[in-house]
Parts: structure tokens; C-alpha cells; sequence
């Protein structure tokens, strides 16, 4: 038997492959269902073979079976626990040939390769097809759709360890059959990053790419980094100027800060699959790209100049053994340019044959530089009587005692010496820059850079204790430099007891002059060692060793950063080639930086800003998981457990202070180097979201100060304007969002409230993407406020909803502000009542009200060009392209309600379709220059504030906080305020004591006073047969006539003004009608240049008291 099919199968299907998998009906498509219809046909597993025969299919009745259906296929399906069920497609789109089930079951799930996406560039995402196939698994019993925990769903898009499966969306499960389900399209917000698109084109790479282990992978790495050139020629010469016991101490603070930083490495690299990119990778995910991007650009850099200083070490070392032999070419800087040329031509040809070559020739070198080493120990146990002159004596405890305290010479002191060994100590990442490298990033990073830092300290000490207990300070070199008897029993130096007088060496005026020992000969080790040129070899090993590693880390680590485009520009540097994915373009970058410093052949200079950059990298890793712990996200948990934050702080501090050790000018350049880049990529704003800790702090930081805040009382001197703002879509009226936002940015809070009418059932997933989206709008505008859509049957109970729930704690909106309703004398009378009525909401939760009137209006949204702002704007994960389909009909007044209609299109080839603009007419274009008025900065002018009754002082304070923006600076604040013809001095000179008292600049003081027309209301009412009452006319005579008579005045005195900011007239709710009171507002504000009417809570928000 076979389910019943939806649809007839795709054109060339193979049978043979359908019946080895899983077996699907070939039937042709009956009438069946319309798209109304159910969408799934669910048919129950039998629990047996023999039952499997009856068939239930939901919301069709069952179907027979076609003949030749086989009943072994039917025993097959009933083993298998799952089985096909077809999609019922009312397109009659053909489905995709079957799947064979062996390769897609993993335990109790079952995926079908239904989906594709193709901005993966061919990666697979597996997901429980609801078009085409479904898999019906049973789990617990019986069937079901709902999917059972799986590695796969957790997978991000560009994982490149397998395919990512997505599990079956809430909608899909939880919604009514004869609903569409939404198509999320990436399951939890994983839709692409440019990054992530180029890493999924990386993964479906073919196969066979070169991957390390811990132990070629990172333990050789770092030991050959850290046994640098230091080992062999510097580190004699520091047990001979700080003696062992110092000198122990210094490899010990240098191996404290390495370890501690080894161990937030491993913390970090344990916290979540590692990527390509090393430093710069750990950094960017754990503190964000802004450090990231800083610290990968100096750390790329630092690594393509390193590859410059050990090749020219490398090149002195020829050089030397050249004129040694008389074999000079030109001259001695000429010869290391030539030779250093050579070497990194040599180098950059093994690094471009690919990571394998390059693997096989750091073991090589790794066996060179050990049996160097051992070659150094073993001599040191073979003493000669040709080597006693050059102070060489074999183990003596006497020689040991001497060399036990220090003896700085010259300039030289503690930290000049640690200065100078511990760049020996900066090679601990030399593994994790290779991270893309790895097999298994979190177990090789942690295992193969501790046990490189516990082998090479150890190393370390042991040269250190081994020099200073064989060798003397000071030898001539000379063996006729001997001891007669009778002189000594007067020597106390140790050679005296090998029979040696080496007191030549210091001269009268107090310099050493002897050119052998551990103060004077730089290649001692080698005069030690069993055999000689081992040692020469083990400095080339080490030399080239480091240069080769230096050379492969630097373009792995700038390919990362030019994937993740946070440099614009640098995208050509990220492109990689071969199965192993190369920056052959970053080596000939990295190859070219470094023939630069290697023809400069002068890098003392330079040195000590190179090891700076590696500090700042190590003081950011341990502070990035410092950072993360503080920040406390459940999303830290890394899997070693081995690291403490306070230590990691510890070890952050401890890095910097070394940084000054070494140079403090050098640090000091690396500080500036570093916070420049860091404002940069600030200023810049990548388009990433890496979950970094900076933004799990910022939010446990938020969290704790906004309950801190509500434990406290407001005060007034502390109170802002936080408004509610009703702009519908926040690009609706813009005028209004900028006028709010230029008062409260950077004061107050501001929330722009939307009421969104549904005659059908609400759309919550479409309301949930456009809070995502036009927050995102906000932000991209600079706009400084939050976006809150609701969904409600009428304007005044979403607003309802939005004065009670909107904000957290004492981040509450205070103030309501609104739009002016311009065409209430067109429309129906209810609509008025409902404006109004919203006012007098505000007022009964003790909100202030704001209503801002242009005379030109405020809505845009009908106007074709606001398609394009909508178009621009960018898409948050998952959302479909959007085309805007504008209501005619939306007014000025209903500042909530819906001004555009969103609808989700389905789109294969990611088109947007746009209305051709047309030519505005002359209103239009008027409404459209004056949505921009509050965007543009104010030229001198005048802000004039008519405080004509005391509502607390938010009328005063909104225009003191709006003049104190840039855009408002040259406008000055004049006063208006009411008063008797007979008392006009006296109440100037009380306002401006207030004002003085307020400390709130003014430019004038002016009382106004009025007489009533008698016969403007009547007017009024005759020529607009409004509803309002002969009694009420009557009754409310007097505060008629005074708002017409304000509009007079305010024509008179304020008609070049700027912005006008009024006390709002308040109507007493229930006594005074809707009409009445809008008639009010219509008479008072017409005809005016911009006005604000303002009415407080009458709760002081102003004091003069400190």
C-alpha cells in the first residue's frame, strides 16, 4: 500500500530509487482539497505488517491502495517506524523524486531534502517539508511532525560539520490546518551574514581538506615559536647579567602571563566551534567586532613584519658565518638583504604548496631545533680542557654560587633584561591562528598550547640553571691566562679553582674587555654543545621555524577579517583557493610587507611595537573572558573549566604592564594604534551580531541599573519628558519624530507608539517582524527611540494599552504626544470622540499631553515616495521582501492608525516591485518639505512660549530642552504669559525672577491681555453647523471667545516664530462635548506657523531648589 498522493511525480523519477527507499504513490492528483482545505494528510504507522492495510488519512477519506503495491515494501515501512505522506499542493506542483531513507534517518529522525536554499551557494538544510514530502516519525507511540532534539537544528547555516536540518516551525504545529503556516525561510533567525555565505560556499567545497591534529597542529607550532633564536643566542647572556636566580624569575613571570593567557584561550576556544581567523577570530566573538577588528588588523600586521625579523635573524646568522669564511658578496647589510630575500621567497613557495607542505616542514625543523637542544645539554656534561679558557668548566656548585645573584652592567637592569627575553615568550598562539586548520579546534587548542607553554618553560629554566652552573661570567680565551701556586690562595673568583686567572678582563676604568663568558659571548651555547654546528642549525631551525609560522598565521588571520567585511575594501583579500581554502592573495601581501622590512634590514626600532601588538592581543583574550564572565550569559559555558575571571583580569593587567615595560613609547603608540581603530570600526558599524559579551553586559547592565532605579523615588530634578509618541509607522509623520526626538535624544526616553485596527484575525508574526524591522529603521535614521505596535479593534483602547503597558519600571512614558487631527470636519463625528477621548485617557493615567500642529499636516504616508523608504531599508533574518500599498484615505488625525499595508509576497527571485513615482502636486510636495522642517538645523529665530497657565512647568521645560540641542541653538525663548492691563510691569518682573530662579535663558518677557468679541462664537456656529448645542455655546461663551481671541494675539505677536510652544486649554470630561472642545483646538491653533500644545499633570517638573 502507499499514501494517498497529492500531486502526479516529477518528470524522469527513477522507479527503481523509489522503490529502494521510502515508497511514494505515483497515483495522479484527485480534485481533493483546496488550499483552504487541510494542508497534511496523516496516516497512522501500523503497528504491524499485517496491519497495515488500513489506512487514516486526515480530512480525506481513505484511498485504495494501487495495484502493484507490494506487501513487502509494506512490512519494510512498518519497521522503519515512519513513513511518506504527500503534501496536498494545490498548485499541482510535481514533488521531488524520493529519498532513500538510509541516507537521511538519524535515530528516531527522519529529514527529507526538500529545501534548498541557494544563497548557501549548494549547502543542504535539511527541514520537515510541509510542500513536498513529509516525514511523518513516530515518536512516543504515534505520529507526529513535532521533531525530537537533534544535533542538526542547533547547527548555524554556514556549519561547516554537517547539514543544518531546521525542525518544524510553532506555526506549523500550533496553528489551524486551514491556515498558512509562515514561511520563516532560516529557522531562528539564521538567515546569512556575508560572512556566513562565504563560509557555506567554503564548506560545500569538495572534501579533502588537510586538517592537524593537537599535536602537528598546535604543540609544534608553539614550541617552535617559543624555542625562538632567544634559546640559543640571548638566553647565556641573561643568566650572565641577572644571574640564575633572576633569571629563573623572569622565564617564571613570563611563563605566568603566557599560561594565564593560554587558559582564557582555552576558555574562549572551548566556548562554541572555532572558526578560521585565531586571535582575531576569539577576540571579535567574545568581545565584538569593534576590539576584534582592531586587535586582527594590528595582529595581522605584527605577524607579516615578524616574518621580516627572524628571516633577517636568520640572514645575520649567514652573514656571520659568511665573513667568518671570507665569503662576503658585497657588503654586510647588502648581504642580508640578499639572503633575507632569498630565504622569504623560499619560505612563501613552501607556504603557497599548501598547509601539508608547510606541516611537514615545521616537524623537520621541529627534530633540527630538539636535537639542538639535547646536542647543548649533552656537551654540557662533556667538559674539555680546550673550552676551560672560554670559561666553559663543566657543573661546579663554586661556579654555580657566583652566577647565582646578578651583575648588571651598563645600562642594563631587571626589566631591560626581562624586556629583552620575553618576546621569546609570544608564540602561544601560534596554533590557534590556524584554528580553520584544526580537526578539533576545542581539544587542540587547550591541550597542544598549555603543554607547549609547561615544555618550553621548562626548557627555559633548565638552559638557564644549566649555563649558569658551567660557565663563567668573564673569560680571555686565553689558556696561557693560568694560575701559579703562590697566587691562588689569594683568587676568590671560581675559575681560580680550575687554576684560571680571567681578572684581565676588567680593566682599570671599570669596563670588561674579554670577548668569551657568559657576558661577552653570544654564541657560548654553541662552544658548550658536543657539537658545534647543531647549534648553528638549531638558530637557523628556530629562525625559519618562527618565519614560516608567522608567514602562514598572518594571511589565515587577515582572510578571517576581510570575511567578515569589517574594513570596507579589503573583501578581495578574503577569497580563498584549494580544498584547504589558502589566501594566496593575503601571502602576497603578507610576502610583500615583509620584503619591505627585510630591505630596510633595520628593525630595532620597530621590535619592541611588533611584541606591544602581541601583548594587546594576549591583555584582550584574558580580558575577554573577564568581560564574559562578568557579563554572566547563559550562553558562556565553556567547556574547560580550568580559568578563573579574576585571574584572567589579572593577566589582562599584567600584559599591559608589560607593554610599558618593554617600551613605554611603543606602548603607548599601540594604546592609540589601537583605540583609533576601535573608533573606526565604531563610527563604522559592521552589520554583524556575534552574541558578544559587550552585549550580554550591556544587557545585564540595563537590567540591574533599571531595578536599581525603581527602587528609588522620582525626584524632581531629575525629571524628563518621556514620551509616548503616536506616529503610526514611524516614517508616517516625520515631523513629529523629529521634533520629539530632537527634545528628548539623549534625555528622554521615546516610544513610538502604533495601534494597528485588523478587521480580520491579528497577524502577530507579521506585528512581531515589523517591530524588528522598523526598530532597525530607527536605528538606521540615528533615531534614538523604541518602536511598539499593538494590535486593537479601535485607536483609543490601543492607546489605552500602550498608556498602561508601555516602558519598564521607571522607564514609563509620562507624556502622550499626538498629531493634530486636520480633517475632524470632514470625517465621521466618532472618530472625533475617539481623539478626544484619547487626550482624556492621558490625563486619567497622569500623563501629560502633547499635540503638534502644521498647517500643511503631518501624514506623508500617501505620498509614493515614502514606497522607497520602506524598500531601502534593510530586511531583519527570515523577512520576505515587502511591497507597500498606501490607504488613500488615512488622516492626519489618527496619528495610529495604520498608514501603509504590508504583504508578504512570495518571491523566488528576491524582487521588490515598485510603483513608478509620479510628479507631486503642489500640496503634496508643501506636506513633503514640511515633514522635513524639524531635520534641518534652525537658522536664528525665536522659540516663543505662551505659559498662560501653570500645568507644572512642562511647557517651559520642553522649549529649554529643544534650544539646548545643536539644531535649536540660535533660537532664543520668548515668553508670553497673561496679565491686567494695570499690573503688565509687575508680572514681567515676577515671570523673570522665576525664569532667573529656574536658570532658564530668555530673550523677552511679554504680558498680553484681551477683550472678547461677542459675536465671533455665534459667527463660528452659523457658518459650521457643528454638533454643539445652543446651551453649551451659551454656557461655554466666554472660553470660546478667548481661544479665538488667542489665535488673534498669537498671529499678532508670534506669526515668524519658529516653533510656538502653548498651554494646551483643558475641557472638563463629560461637561464639555468633543465638537466643542476640538472646535477649540481647531480656532486657537489655525492659521499658525508650528505649535505645540503643551498641558502637564500639574506635577512640578521644574525647581529651583539644589
Amino acid at each position: 500500500m502507499s499514501a494517498s498522493s497529492s500531486a502526479p511525480p516529477a518528470q524522469g523519477a527513477n522507479p527503481q530509487s523509489e522503490n529502494e527507499g521510502l515508497n511514494v504513490d505515483t497515483g495522479l492528483k484527485p480534485a481533493g482539497p483546496t488550499p483552504s482545505s487541510s494542508r497534511f494528510q496523516v496516516d497512522l504507522v501500523a503497528e504491524a505488517a499485517g496491519a497495515a492495510d488500513k489506512t487514516l488519512a486526515s480530512g480525506d477519506k481513505a484511498n485504495p491502495a494501487p495495484e502493484g503495491s507490494e506487501p513487502a515494501a509494506i512490512g519494510e515501512e512498518a519497521k522503519g517506524r515512519f513513513r511518506v505522506v504527500n503534501f496536498v499542493d494545490p498548485s499541482g506542483a510535481s514533488p521531488p523524486e524520493a529519498v532513500p531513507a538510509e541516507g537521511f534517518q538519524n535515530g528516531d529522525t527522519v529529514m527529507s531534502e526538500g529545501s534548498l536554499h541557494s544563497s548557501t551557494g549548494g549547502q543542504h538544510h535539511y527541514h520537515y517539508d510541509t510542500h513536498t514530502n513529509t516525514y511523518y516519525l513516530r515518536t512516543f507511540g504515534h505520529n507526529t511532525i513535532d521533531a525530537v532534539p537533534n544535533i542538526d537544528f542547533y547547527r548555524q547555516t554556514a556549519a561547516p560539520l554537517g547539514d543544518k536540518l531546521i525542525r518544524p516551525t510553532l506555526s506549523e504545529l500550533h496553528d489551524e490546518l486551514d491556515k498558512e503556516p509562515f514561511e520563516d525561510g532560516f529557522a531562528n533567525g539564521d538567515e546569512l551574514t556575508p560572512a556566513e555565505e562565504a563560509a557555506a560556499k567554503e564548506a560545500s567545497e569538495p572534501k579533502g581538506a588537510v586538517k592537524f591534529g593537537w599535536i602537528k597542529g598546535v604543540l609544534v607550532r608553539c614550541m617552535l615559536n617559543i624555542w625562538g633564536v632567544m634559546l640559543f643566542i640571548r638566553m647565556s647572556w641573561i643568566v650572565g647579567q641577572a644571574g640564575i636566580v633572576l633569571s629563573c624569575l623572569i622565564i617564571l613571570m613570563a611563563t605566568v602571563v603566557t599560561t594565564i593567557t593560554g587558559l582564557s584561550t582555552s576558555a574562549i576556544a572551548t566556548n562554541g566551534f572555532v572558526r578560521g581567523g585565531g586571535a582575531y577570530y576569539l577576540i571579535s566573538r567574545s568581545l565584538g567586532p569593534e576590539f576584534g577588528g582592531s586587535i586582527g588588523l594590528i595582529f595581522a600586521f605584527a605577524n607579516a613584519v615578524a616574518v621580516a625579523m627572524y628571516v633577517v635573524g636568520f640572514a645575520e646568522t649567514v652573514v656571520e658565518l659568511l665573513s667568518s669564511t671570507d665569503c662576503i658578496m658585497t657588503d654586510e647589510i647588502n648581504d642580508i638583504r640578499i639572503v633575507g630575500t632569498i630565504t622569504v621567497i623560499l619560505l612563501l613557495g613552501i607556504s603557497v604548496a599548501g598547509m601539508e607542505w608547510e606541516a611537514k616542514a615545521q616537524i623537520f625543523l621541529l627534530i633540527v631545533l630538539i636535537t639542538a637542544i639535547f646536542n647543548y645539554f649533552i656537551g654540557t656534561f662533556i667538559p674539555l680542557k680546550s673550552k676551560e679558557a672560554q670559561g666553559f668548566f663543566g657543573y661546579n656548585s663554586a661556579i654555580m654560587m657566583e652566577n647565582m645573584g646578578p651583575d648588571f652592567r651598563g645600562t642594563e637592569s631587571f626589566f631591560s633584561v626581562f624586556a629583552i627575553f620575553f618576546p621569546a615568550a609570544t608564540g602561544i598562539l601560534a596554533g590557534a591562528n590556524i584554528s580553520g586548520d584544526l580537526s578539533d579546534p576545542q581539544q587542540a587548542i587547550p591541550r597542544g598550547t598549555l603543554l607547549a607553554i609547561l615544555i618550553t618553560g621548562i626548557v627555559y629554566l633548565g638552559v638557564a640553571i644549566s649555563t649558569g652552573s658551567c660557565i663563567v661570567r668573564d673569560a680571555t680565551g686565553n689558556d696561557n691566562d693560568t694560575l701559579s701556586s703562590q697566587f691562588m690562595a689569594n683568587c676568590t673568583e671560581a675559575a681560580c679553582k680550575f687554576g684560571y686567572d680571567f681578572s684581565s678582563c676588567k680593566s682599570d676604568n671599570g669596563k670588561y674587555v674579554c670577548e668569551y663568558g657568559l657576558q661577552n659571548d653570544f654564541q657560548v651555547m654553541s662552544t658548550v654543545s658536543g657539537f658545534g654546528p647543531i647549534i648553528t642549525a638549531g638558530i637557523f631551525s628556530a629562525t625559519l621555524s618562527s618565519a614560516l609560522a608567522s608567514l602562514v598565521s598572518a594571511p589565515k588571520v587577515f582572510q578571517a577579517l576581510c570575511k567578515d567585511n569589517i574594513y570596507p575594501g579589503l573583501e578581495m583579500f578574503a577569497k580563498g583557493y584549494g580544498k584547504n581554502n589558502e589566501p594566496l592573495r593575503g601571502y602576497i601581501l603578507t610576502f610583500c610587507i615583509a620584503l619591505a622590512f627585510i630591505l630596510i634590514a633595520e628593525l630595532n626600532v620597530i621590535a619592541p611595537i611588533i611584541s606591544n601588538f602581541f601583548l594587546a592581543s594576549y591583555a584582550l583574550i584574558n580580558f575577554s573572558v573577564f568581560h564574559a564572565s562578568l557579563a554572566n550569559s547563559p550562553g558562556w559555558r565553556p567547556s574547560f573549566k580550568y580559568y578563573n575571571m579574576w585571574v584572567s583580569l589579572a593577566g589582562a593587567v599584567l600584559c599591559c604592564v608589560v607593554m610599558f615595560v618593554i617600551n613605554w613609547w611603543a606602548a603607548l603608540m599601540t594604546n592609540v594604534i589601537v583605540m583609533g581603530l576601535y573608533i573606526y570600526v565604531s563610527y563604522k558599524k559592521p552589520d554583524v551580531n556575534w552574541g558578544s559579551s559587550t552585549q550580554a553586559l550591556t544587557y545585564h547592565q540595563a537590567l540591574t541599573h533599571s531595578l536599581h532605579l525603581s527602587s528609588v523615588e522620582d525626584h524632581i530634578k531629575n525629571f524628563r519628558p518621556q514620551c509616548l509618541v503616536m506616529t503610526g509607522y514611524p516614517n508616517s509623520r516625520p515631523a513629529l519624530l523629529h521634533l520629539v526626538h530632537a527634545f528628548t535624544k539623549n534625555v528622554g526616553l521615546m516610544i513610538c507608539g502604533h495601534v494597528r485596527i485588523s478587521s480580520r484575525r491579528p497577524n502577530f508574526k507579521e506585528l512581531s517582524n515589523d517591530q524588528t524591522r522598523y526598530q532597525r529603521w530607527l536605528l538606521k535614521n540615528e533615531t534614538k527611540a523604541f518602536y511598539t505596535p499593538v494590535f486593537a479593534e479601535d485607536i483609543r483602547e490601543g492607546t489605552q494599552y500602550l498608556l498602561q503597558a508601555a516602558g519598564l519600571g521607571r522607564l514609563r512614558p509620562n507624556t502622550l504626544v499626538i498629531g493634530f487631527k486636520n480633517d475632524w470636519k470632514d470625517g465621521d463625528m466618532a472618530n472625533v470622540e475617539t481623539y478626544i477621548q484619547m487626550i482624556h485617557d492621558a490625563f486619567d493615567f497622569q500623563y501629560g499631553a502633547v499635540v503638534l500642529r502644521l498647517k500643511e499636516g503631518l501624514d506623508v504616508s500617501h505620498i509614493s515616495e515614502q514606497d522607497d523608504l520602506l524598500s531601502s531599508q534593510e530586511k531583519t533574518s527570515g523577512m520576505k521582501d515587502v511591497v507597500v500599498s498606501i490607504d488613500l484615505k488615512d488622516s492626519d488625525g489618527d496619528s495610529s492608525k495604520p498608514s501603509s499595508k504590508a504583504t508578504s509576497i512570495q518571491n523566488s527571485g528576491r524582487k521588490i516591485f515598485k510603483k513608478r513615482p509620479q510628479a507631486l502636486n503642489v500640496a503634496d510636495q508643501r506636506l513633503l518639505d514640511a515633514s522635513q522642517l524639524f531635520k534641518r538645523k534652525q537658522g536664528k529665530g525665536t522659540v516663543d512660549v505662551w505659559w498662560l497657565f501653570d500645568d507644572g512647568g512642562l511647557t517651559l521645560l520642553i522649549p529649554y530642552l529643544l534650544t539646548n540641542k545643536k539644531k535649536w541653538k540660535e533660537c532664543k525663548i520668548r515668553v508670553f504669559i497673561g496679565g491686567k492691563i494695570n499690573r503688565i510691569d509687575h508680572d514681567r518682573r515676577a515671570m523673570a525672577t522665576l525664569l532667573s530662579k529656574f536658570r532658564i535663558d530668555f530673550s523677552d518677557i511679554n504680558v498680553v491681555f484681551h477683550d472678547m468679541e461677542q459675536d465671533a462664537a455665534e459667527a463660528l456656529k452659523a457658518s459650521e453647523p457643528w454638533r454643539i448645542t445652543d446651551n453649551e455655546l451659551e454656557l461655554y461663551r466666554a472660553k470660546t471667545n478667548r481661544q479665538i481671541r488667542l489665535n488673534e494675539l498669537l498671529k499678532e505677536h508670534s506669526s515668524t516664530a519658529n516653533l510656538i510652544v502653548m498651554s494646551m486649554p483643558l475641557a472638563r470630561k463629560g461637561a464639555v462635548s468633543s465638537a466643542l472642545y476640538m472646535s477649540w483646538l481647531e480656532v486657537l491653533s489655525k492659521d499658525l506657523p508650528p505649535l505645540l500644545l503643551v498641558r502637564g499633570n500639574h506635577q512640578s517638573v521644574l525647581t529651583f531648589y539644589s
